[in-house]
């Protein structure tokens, strides 16, 4: 079947057009339609995490299965206030590019990033990579409430994105990327780092490391 699909704000813009149609099998969902566009405009991936669906006039989740004819619309969250916030997590690649473009803000005087990155050893030991688990609602529904603490705490904070990845990640991707901005730099450095220390501490995720010679949970021993 055939299924138009629409591109607002940045994804037109990356994409260099506004629409396109893609062929799908019949039921194709949501999510096999954003598959279809990506594979012909790669560049669009990185914004997956940021993605609104909708057909028609109302807002649909990736699950939806289209109809022939149906119109798709592709679109970042719309600007304005606390709605423009973001908590997630994905199983796509991270995009510190894309979490900065989400928490920019007129009215902000400084923006920070912070990556969590995999690396390469632990102790002295090699790793070969690593796997994260979630509880995926419940560590969305958290760091919400961390991101509401920031805005208690810190009132020129403008814009809050917390993005935690699972599944398999290599060495140097990133596993978590927290973007805050705010009216001023040491507002936004602060919530920054207090966002990654209580997002470790509360958050419901979980890290398996792969070595030559085994594998771990991390912070959990015995069998």
């Amino acid at each position: 079947m055939r299924v138009g699909v629409r591109l607002f704000a940045r994804y037109r813009e990356t994409a260099g057009r506004e629409r396109l149609d893609v062929e799908l099998p019949d039921g194709g969902t949501v999510e096999a339609a954003w598959a279809a566009v990506v594979d012909r405009y790669p560049q669009l991936s990185s914004f997956r995490p940021f993605t609104l669906f909708a057909v028609g006039q109302e807002y649909v989740e990736p699950d939806h299965a289209l109809k022939p004819g149906d119109e798709l619309s592709l679109f970042p969250p719309v600007s304005g206030g606390v709605g423009g916030d973001q908590y997630r997590v994905v199983e796509e690649p991270l995009s510190p590019d894309a979490v900065a473009a989400a928490v920019d803000e007129p009215g902000a005087g400084g923006i920070v990033i912070f990556s969590g990155v995999v690396r390469d050893e632990t102790g002295g030991r090699p790793v070969k990579f690593l796997e994260y688990e979630a509880h995926a609602p419940m560590a969305e529904s958290e760091m919400r409430k961390i991101g509401e603490t920031l805005r208690a705490r810190w009132p020129g904070v403008k814009r809050v994105c917390m993005l935690h990845r699972i599944g398999r990640l290599e060495i140097g991707e990133s596993s978590v990327l927290i973007g805050v901005s705010a009216a001023h730099r040491g507002d936004a450095f602060a919530a920054c780092r207090y966002a990654i220390d209580t997002l470790k501490r509360t958050v419901p995720v979980w890290k398996k490391e792969h070595f030559e010679d085994g594998e771990v949970w991390v912070g959990l021993q015995g069998g």
